[in-house]
């Protein structure tokens, strides 16, 4: 090669940094980064996710907390529905602007691994975060549910925009409850694969999303638990109704959004970029 050809392909290199710097991470890049985050993940301390997964638990309260605050204090009118809604966007921007374990998010986050490496051992893995997250998250719920129904934090408007929230959110049929769930969890993961490149804009990224899942009414399993939890510590919501009405087929529903939907064709469009990838690596190898 001519000093030339050298100087040629290094300004082309240059070019093509400036290009991928100005346009942003490629789908294969952040794929990688959430790759990366995910294994991070699964590595934790069955301890440190627990404790994590607790404090989202209580933290996403304040989802269901600020749009009930919201109902309760603005006047009736047809906006009222799109104004009292934003209020489900604090907690979850606690939450992830906090970076505690939320279930939703790891339908995603800790699924990438398996899609490179699908075998019983990464399966496992992250089988395991699930249940652990899970668990504490609902944990989490129920101590922040029962702080709202038993202590004197909320004023009588308050709770009872709180009960109206519940029953409405607890009170679809199991049908709807988990294909309303899909495009929360649709929602969720796509949230996940922006954050990388968001930058500045994380902040107000989180809220038009998750503002976007209470105008649309779908269902989020976590936030959703602290609805259930409040009706279930007062008596007004039986265990039989919560589980097979509500939290089993919202919690279908947001992993099939989540994992099924986005997750694997979100892995479709990069596999053939990763799979040369790792042919070329090889075929270096083998030479």
């Amino acid at each position: 090669m001519t000093p030339t050809d050298k100087h040629l392909l290094a300004e082309e290199e240059k070019e093509r940094e400036a290009v991928e710097e100005a346009t942003g991470l490629s789908a294969k890049l952040i794929f990688e980064t959430i790759r990366l985050e995910g294994e991070e993940e699964l590595r934790r301390p069955v301890r440190a996710l627990w404790w994590s997964g607790l404090a989202a638990g209580l933290l996403i309260s304040f989802s269901v907390w600020g749009e009930a605050i919201l109902r309760s204090s603005l006047p009736e009118g047809d906006w009222r529905f799109i104004v009292e809604n934003l209020g489900y966007s604090l907690g979850f921007v606690l939450v992830i602007l906090g970076r505690m374990q939320l279930f939703t998010e790891n339908t995603i986050t800790t699924v990438v691994p398996v899609t490179l490496s699908p075998t019983w051992k990464s399966l496992g893995r992250t089988g395991r975060l699930w249940g652990v997250v899970l668990a504490a998250n609902v944990a989490g719920a129920f101590i922040a549910a029962a702080f709202l129904a038993f202590t004197p934090v909320m004023s009588a408007p308050m709770a009872e925009a709180m009960v109206e929230l519940s029953h409405h959110a607890t009170g679809m049929p199991w049908a709807e409850g988990l294909v309303r769930g899909i495009p929360a969890g649709v929602l969720i993961a796509a949230l996940v694969w922006m954050l990388p490149q968001a930058n500045g804009s994380a902040l107000p990224l989180i809220i038009i999303i998750t503002w976007l899942i209470a105008l649309g009414d779908f269902t989020h399993i976590i936030a959703g638990s602290v609805e259930m939890a409040f009706l279930m510590v007062q008596g007004e919501l039986s265990l039989g109704p919560a589980a097979f009405r509500f939290f089993l087929p919202v919690l279908a529903g947001n992993v099939i959004g989540g994992t099924a939907v986005f997750t694997l064709l979100t892995w479709a469009q990069i596999r053939p970029e990763v799979e040369e990838a790792k042919e070329k690596r090889n075929g270096g190898l083998k030479t």
